[in-house]
């Protein structure tokens, strides 16, 4: 199975080719247009030379099996665009773009294809929020704060904060019939935000601080007297009157806590 991997930056380093470059079956390609990068994680991984492409018309030329698309998300339109017109079933980061226009474009392409259109909503497939589903879920809490780093309102909601909001999205246990977004933006920066969803019975509430002065992600779901606290990731602590902790495995790869492993 010949699958490519386009845009080799942290995400691709850290969370995807460790997994992509252990499957069995796969004859992994690499594509990025900085022949120092390529040639570096390539060596790393001891991808050949002959899998190794620096533009995109290369890499098609391969006859590839799915994609996996790691670069700037100002350039997935551009990209997806061709592997969707080149029949290639295709894995893009979050976000699959930063206007709307070109996302439903991309979806209707993809539609009207009859090609598999993947967007990388990991957090779906940790094992701690995964856990959550089987939850009551009258209420649902999450934060994803970080230390002085305040940013431009559509980088920060849709490279970062999409994640709390698909978080949300993925737990609520009916329709959303409300929606209330907070946020506070000085100098073009935001600094915080914060949107509540809520349904017939349930509210979920989604916060992230760019000033909080830590760097954490907590979840909670709560109902019937019961309450799941799932701490940055690694963490479960259910509650019902006494807390019972069970900590992520020492031995167990980050990719897999984080929903890596099972996604791909």
């Amino acid at each position: 199975m010949k699958i490519g991997c386009i845009g080799l930056g942290d995400i691709a380093q850290k969370a995807y080719l460790p997994v992509l470059t252990t499957l069995p079956g796969v004859e992994l390609h690499l594509q990025t247009r900085t022949p120092a990068t390529l040639a570096r994680v390539a060596g790393v991984h001891h991808i050949p030379e002959s899998r190794c492409h620096t533009d995109l018309d290369a890499l098609l030329a391969q006859d590839l099996d799915a994609a996996f698309v790691h670069a700037p998300t100002a350039v997935h339109p551009e990209i997806v665009t061709r592997l969707v017109e080149a029949g290639v079933p295709t894995y893009v980061d979050k976000p699959i773009a930063y206007e709307l226009a070109d996302s439903e474009r991309l979806v209707r392409l993809a539609e009207e294809r009859g090609v598999s259109l993947a967007v990388g909503f990991n957090r779906r497939f940790a094992p701690g929020y995964a856990q959550c589903v089987e939850h009551p879920r009258e209420m649902i809490l999450m934060q994803k704060n970080r230390v002085g780093l305040p940013e431009d309102p559509r980088t920060l909601v849709l490279d970062d904060f999409i994640h709390v909001v698909d978080t949300l999205r993925f737990l609520a246990p009916g329709p959303i019939d409300d929606v209330t977004v907070r946020s506070r933006v000085e100098d073009g920066l935001m600094h915080h935000v914060v949107v509540q969803l809520a349904g017939d019975g349930f509210v979920a509430i989604g916060m992230m601080n760019r000033l909080s002065g830590s760097t954490e992600e907590i979840l909670e779901v709560s109902g019937q007297d019961t309450k799941r606290q799932v701490v940055n990731l690694a963490e479960i602590v259910d509650h019902k009157g006494q807390p019972s902790v069970r900590r992520r495995g020492d031995w167990v790869p980050v990719a897999r806590q984080r929903g890596i492993e099972q996604v791909v």
